[in-house]
Parts: structure tokens; sequence; C-alpha cells
């Protein structure tokens, strides 16, 4: 079958090498001279934007096709969210879905969205292991309000002390929260960690006992850190973890737009405020 293309690549041979007028040339090849004027107005090429979409998605493995495109948007290389999604599917990106065991459903505690920094911090713990099979401890602490992570402390055990170091060196960037939100395990509830928050001025808000959906803003960030950083790796030691955990953390304040925060990044959303104190944000969800 004879393509338009082909007909107008005729009609311009007839017209260069025979010296045939335009209409008897569309005529002999049976083409309307509207189609062959006909100008392409084709896309601008897929390529760059596969090429960097690709990288993107190597550096980050776990991001899926929106945070992807809210990545390559900030750097210039494509701003239509439907072209990001067909080249996301067509290089077949998608991220694998870890199947999660399912827990029935029970009533939440529901509490007031901070209105500031550090209004109310988040705290828990992560495990892992490191190639040697030996066990190590992550101190997770998450800002309510503006979804910054000021600290995550790394190492074999984190008794009481070094929770308070750790909490101690995130204060000494950004200051200490007003309240802090955390389970009752041994670390939080010990006589050293109530009477540094007592002397601290920090309120404890311990959750229901066996029911983690409480502290919901610190455990969304642990599944991201599970499933972005800590599943992902491979720690060769301590000091690796270490080093690896940080530079996560770095890229996860700075780089990563997050969806609760209208796709910008913790450290964006949080110089809103620096800007102008008494801002105040709404968020969904």
């Amino acid at each position: 079958m004879v393509t338009a293309e082909q007909r107008r690549s005729v009609v311009t041979w007839l017209r260069e090498r025979r010296a045939v007028g335009v209409t008897r040339a569309c005529r002999l090849v049976g083409i309307s001279r509207a189609s062959c004027r006909y100008v392409s107005r084709r896309r601008a090429p897929d390529a760059p934007v596969r090429v960097a979409l690709r990288s993107a998605a190597m550096a980050h493995p776990r991001w899926g096709a929106p945070r992807l495109h809210g990545l390559l948007q900030r750097e210039g290389v494509v701003q239509n969210h439907k072209r990001t999604e067909r080249l996301y599917r067509e290089e077949g990106l998608g991220v694998r879905r870890r199947r999660r065991k399912r827990l029935p459903a029970g009533p939440r505690v529901m509490r007031p969205t901070p209105a500031r920094p550090n209004e109310r911090w988040s705290i828990d713990f992560v495990h892992d292991r490191l190639a040697t099979g030996r066990a190590i401890r992550v101190l997770t602490v998450v800002d309510d309000c503006t979804r910054e992570c000021p600290a995550l402390a790394v190492d074999y055990s984190l008794p009481s002390e070094r929770v308070i170091a750790a909490l101690e060196r995130a204060a000494g960037v950004r200051g200490l929260p007003a309240r802090l939100v955390c389970d009752h395990g041994s670390e939080f509830s010990s006589r050293r960690f109530l009477s540094w928050a007592r002397a601290c001025g920090i309120a404890l808000d311990f959750i229901r006992p066996g029911k983690p959906v409480d502290n919901a803003y610190v455990e969304s960030f642990n599944g991201k850190l599970r499933d972005e950083c800590l599943n992902e790796q491979f720690f060769l030691d301590l000091a690796d973890a270490r080093r690896t955990i940080e530079r996560w953390r770095r890229q996860y304040n700075r780089l990563r737009p997050h969806s609760a925060l209208g796709r910008v990044t913790p450290a964006e959303y949080a110089a809103r405020f620096t800007r102008d104190p008494e801002l105040r944000v709404l968020k969904q969800g």
C-alpha cells in the first residue's frame, strides 16, 4: 500500500525533475493539493526524555511515574505528565508491588495536623541486617508538619542515652519539638528519657499499645525507608549502613517530591515557614 508520504515524494520528483505543475502532478499521483502541502507537526522526539526517565528510575527504583515526573519537571526535561506516564509504560518501568500481610482494620486516634514545624515529631524504630547477618536498628524521626526527617540514627543497639543524643544532635540544627509521638518501648518509657523530656519541656504523646496506626506519620515514613533504601541496599558493615541511610535521608528531604505536600519536597515546604513564620498552609491527607 502506497502511503501519503510516498505520494508526496513522487509529486516532488515530478515537479523538480519533469517540470510538471503541482496541480497536474497531484492529479497524476492521486493526492489532493492540501495533502501535498501538509507539514508534519510531530511532537519533539522522545529519546532524550526516555534517557532521563530511565536514568531517574535507575537512581530511584521504587519511585512511580508521578514522583519521577515531578523530578523531571523540576529539571525542565518534561512538562506534560501524560507524556511521562506514556513513556513510563512503554519503557516497562512499573514498580513491582510487594505483597503485604492484611491486618484487620481497627479504630484509629485522629490527632490534629500540626500547623508549624517543630510542633510535633514522631519517632519509631526500624530493624535491618548487615551482610554479616548482624542486626542493626534505625531510629526514625519525622516532623509531622513538614514531613522532614531531622535524624536517622543507626547502631547495633539504641538505648535511651543514644536516642537522646540523636535527638539533641537534630535539635542543634532546628531545635526540639513541643511534642513527641512514640510507642511504649523501653527506650521511650525509661526514667532517663522521661526526665530528659520533662527537663526540655517536651510533652510525650504515647500511642495505644499494639496500635502503630496511631503513629501514622512515622509509620508511613518507615515504609518509604524500607521500600526505597533498606530493601534496595546491601550493607557491608555499620559504617556503610550509616553512610547509605544518611545519604538517603538527605535525598528524601531535598529531592523526593511528597504527595501530601503538593508534590514539593519536604525541604521546599519547610522553606515557606522560614520566609513567613506565621504562614499556615492547609495540607490534604
